[in-house]
């Protein structure tokens, strides 16, 4: 790498989920030279599951970065229709080596119009809402398409964080930071994936993600109709 910082914008928002972003975070933080930015559009405080975290930049005052992460989380519904938020991953992407997301992140990537035409992973459970942004639903725990890498569901951040590790520091490096952390799962019960669960497990955990997913799809779809506005006022489309 070259001698100036490498510089790693997490953009924040409320209720996130917050293992997307301190697990690839503990990750990125181990790069040669990083500089950690963690970011939201207020700035200040930011709670996620529990846990407070303080000291934030407003994303506003980000010019750039080398490398843009945005997490998934409950948020993420809300967070596809704030204009300054989906503005700043607009910009902030614009200028960036890589951009990366976590589980639903890449449905906020998807409402920056980032991924039309892109292959993209996301949690099992709303991957289809990616079609509403012209992007390619991927089943894949890790995805690429071009500088965009997505990881799939909250842990798959992990995965992802260290395959783009690689790519900047070089395997061996990447390979130092898994035995640092000793990211060696031994998962306790083989249902991860919903292929692999048993059936009452996968029905269960569907009834509960149901609830949420009425709003988040007519957020997405709404979002969808502002990124469609966006580009025909500018003349993208």
């Amino acid at each position: 790498m070259a001698d100036a910082d490498f510089t790693v914008v997490f953009a924040l928002y409320p209720e996130i989920t917050q293992l997307d972003f301190t697990a690839p975070a503990e990750v990125f933080a181990r790069l040669p030279r990083a500089r950690m930015i963690f970011a939201s559009v207020s700035g200040g405080e930011l709670c996620a599951g529990g846990l407070t975290f303080a000291g934030l930049h407003r994303l506003a005052e980000v010019d750039a970065c080398d490398l843009l992460c945005v997490p998934g989380g409950v948020g993420c519904s809300a967070a596809m229709e704030d204009a300054e938020y989906v503005g700043a991953l607009r910009r902030l992407a614009g200028k960036a080596r890589y951009i990366t997301s976590v589980c639903t992140g890449s449905l906020l990537l998807g409402a920056a119009g980032l991924l039309q035409g892109r292959r993209a992973a996301c949690h099992w459970a709303f991957r289809e809402l990616l079609e509403l942004f012209g992007a390619i639903p991927d089943a894949g725990r890790v995805v690429r398409d071009g500088h965009i890498v997505s990881g799939g569901g909250v842990t798959a951040g992990i995965d992802m964080a260290l395959s783009v590790c690689a790519e900047i520091a070089g395997v061996a490096h990447a390979q130092a930071v898994q035995l640092a952390l000793e990211y060696a799962p031994e998962a306790p019960f083989a249902c991860g994936r919903p292929e692999a669960a048993p059936a009452e497990v996968v029905t269960a955990v569907r009834e509960r993600l149901a609830r949420a997913a009425p709003e988040r799809r007519a957020a997405a779809e709404r979002a969808a109709r502002a990124l469609t506005r966006d580009f025909a006022r500018s003349g993208s489309v």
